[in-house]
């Protein structure tokens, strides 16, 4: 499983143009017109620079905001908080640690059973890895979290 989570310039060369506004620069993609908004698959979401592990399709719900949203980071070292006082509001802002790519923001109108909190993070900050191919790519530690998926098909 890869551990070298960072940016590389290499890395930061193969984005594509929203990828790089969005990551890089900070900006938001077009509500519901993203990737992963609606992506009902099993699997994991890592940092489209670095490959951090970020969040878990068993975290994920429809908060019906047209970007992806999770109750919970994978594991909470991977992921940054920082307070955004852009467009005259406080918000929280949400970064990768290693790679320090701009995810989106946190918020506190998640669902209460699953502590309250919506990461709503930008698909072009992400990239997905379906949970039949998380060994294939480095990620086969992660198989467990979807163990009781397959048990039930």
């Amino acid at each position: 499983m890869p551990t070298d989570y960072r940016r590389t310039a290499e890395a930061v060369s193969r984005l594509t143009r929203t990828q790089y506004r969005v990551t890089q620069e900070d900006e938001t993609e077009p509500a519901f017109r993203n990737r992963y908004w609606d992506n009902k698959d099993a699997g994991i979401y890592v940092d489209v620079v670095s490959g951090e592990p970020l969040f878990a399709s068993t975290d994920k719900y429809d908060s019906q905001s047209g970007w992806p949203s999770f109750t919970v980071p994978i594991d909470p070292a991977n992921v940054v908080m920082k307070q955004d006082r852009e467009y005259g509001m406080v918000r929280t802002e949400v970064r990768s640690a290693n790679g320090d790519s701009h995810l989106g923001h946190v918020f506190d109108d998640g669902p209460a059973e699953a502590g309250g909190l919506r990461y709503c993070v930008n698909s072009a900050a992400l990239r997905f890895i379906a949970a039949n191919d998380l060994e294939n790519e480095g990620y086969g530690d992660f198989r467990t979290l979807f163990m009781n998926e397959e048990a039930t098909r």
